[in-house]
C-alpha cells in the first residue's frame, strides 16, 4: 500500500496537459453578455416601463445573471508568451498545464500561475575545495538549463530557482573530489593515466552534466550544457605548485634531451664503426662519449678545445 500511495503521489506530480480554448472567443461571449444585460436594464427601465414591482425585479434579475456571466467569462481570460506555461489549480488542487501561446480561455475558477521554459544561464561563484588528492583549489562552472515538467518544478520543491543554484554549487564540490586537478601525480601502478580537472575537459565536462541531471531531476530541470569557467590552485599553494610545475617542466625537457643524446651518442659510434674511419679502444670510446654527452647536454653552449699537436723548438 505504500508503494502505491508512493506511486499514486509521482503522478500527481507529474505535468500533465489541460484543455483550453480561444480567448477571442470568451471575450465575445463576455462582451455580448454585459452589453444585453445593460440593454435589457436600459430598455426595460426608461422605455418599458414596467407595469408592476415584480416585472422590474425580474429584470434587475435578468441584468445581474448576464453580467455575472459576462464576468466570468472575460475573468477566464489570460495570455501566454511562446516558451512559457500556465499552471491551472482549482481551489488548491493541480489540474493541468497548458503551453498553448496566444490569448487563451479557461474556467475561470482556475489559478493560474506561469513559468518560464526558456533556457537560463547560471553562473556559479567560485568555490574553494579540496581535489581528489587533497590540494585546496578554485573551481567555477555555467551551467545552461530550462524547466522541462512544470508539475514537478511547483510541487515537488519549495523554489525551483534556488534549489537549482545549492544543488549546482553541490554537484561542482563533489565533481571537484573526484578529480585530480592535474597529472603530477595521476599515473596509475598500471601505467594508465587518469582523467583530470585540468587535462581533461570533455570527461569533466560530462561527468559535471550527469551530476548535475541526476540531482535536478527531482526539480523537472532539463541540463542543456554545464562547462567550467574557472580552474585554479588557491592562493596559499599556488605559487608552490607553479615551482611544481616548472620543475616536472624541466625534468621532462632534461630527459628528452638525455634520450636523444645517448641516441645520437650511438649512432655516432655506428657509423664510425661500420665505415672503419677511425680504430677507438673503450677507453678513447668512453672519453668520446663524455665529450658528446657534454656538448648535447650542455645548457649553453661549448667552446672546444682543438688538439694541434705538440710545438717543437730547437
Amino acid at each position: 500500500m505504500q508503494g502505491t500511495a508512493e506511486d499514486r503521489s509521482k503522478v500527481a506530480h507529474a505535468e500533465r496537459p489541460i484543455a483550453t480554448w480561444s480567448g477571442f472567443v470568451s471575450l465575445g461571449i463576455g462582451i455580448v453578455l454585459i452589453a444585453v444585460a445593460i440593454w435589457e436594464l436600459v430598455h426595460t427601465v426608461a422605455f418599458g416601463r414596467p407595469s408592476s414591482v415584480g416585472a422590474l425585479i425580474g429584470a434587475v434579475l435578468l441584468f445581474v445573471a448576464l453580467m455575472i456571466l459576462g464576468v466570468l467569462f472575460l475573468a477566464g481570460l489570460y495570455t501566454v508568451q511562446p516558451n512559457e506555461a500556465a499552471i491551472l489549480q482549482l481551489f488548491g488542487s493541480y489540474r493541468g498545464t497548458t503551453r498553448v501561446t496566444g490569448l487563451r480561455g479557461t474556467n475561470p475558477f482556475y489559478t493560474r500561475r506561469k513559468i518560464s521554459l526558456r533556457a537560463r544561464n547560471l553562473n556559479g561563484d567560485r568555490l574553494k575545495v579540496n581535489d581528489k588528492r587533497g590540494n585546496p583549489i578554485e573551481i567555477a562552472a555555467v551551467v545552461v538549463w530550462r524547466v522541462d515538467d512544470t508539475a514537478k518544478a511547483s510541487f515537488d520543491v519549495d523554489n525551483y530557482e534556488n534549489y537549482m543554484k545549492l544543488q549546482s554549487e553541490a554537484a561542482v564540490r563533489h565533481l571537484a573530489s573526484s578529480f585530480a586537478y592535474d597529472e603530477g601525480d595521476g599515473v596509475a601502478p598500471g601505467g594508465v593515466h587518469q582523467p583530470t580537472l585540468l587535462a581533461s575537459a570533455d570527461i569533466v565536462t560530462r561527468a559535471l552534466v550527469l551530476e548535475l541531471q541526476q540531482r535536478l531531476d527531482k526539480a523537472g530541470i532539463v541540463v542543456e550544457e554545464a562547462r567550467l569557467t574557472h580552474l585554479a590552485y588557491a592562493p596559499e599553494i599556488a605559487q608552490v605548485m607553479l615551482r611544481r610545475q616548472q620543475a616536472e617542466a624541466i625534468i621532462a625537457a632534461r630527459t628528452k634531451i638525455v634520450h636523444g643524446a645517448v641516441s645520437m651518442v650511438e649512432m655516432a659510434l655506428n657509423e664510425l664503426s661500420e665505415k672503419r674511419l677511425v680504430s677507438l679502444d673503450d677507453e678513447r670510446k668512453a672519453a668520446m662519449v663524455s665529450n658528446l654527452m657534454t656538448v648535447l647536454c650542455a645548457e649553453s653552449e661549448v667552446q672546444p678545445v682543438i688538439n694541434t699537436g705538440t710545438l717543437y723548438n730547437g
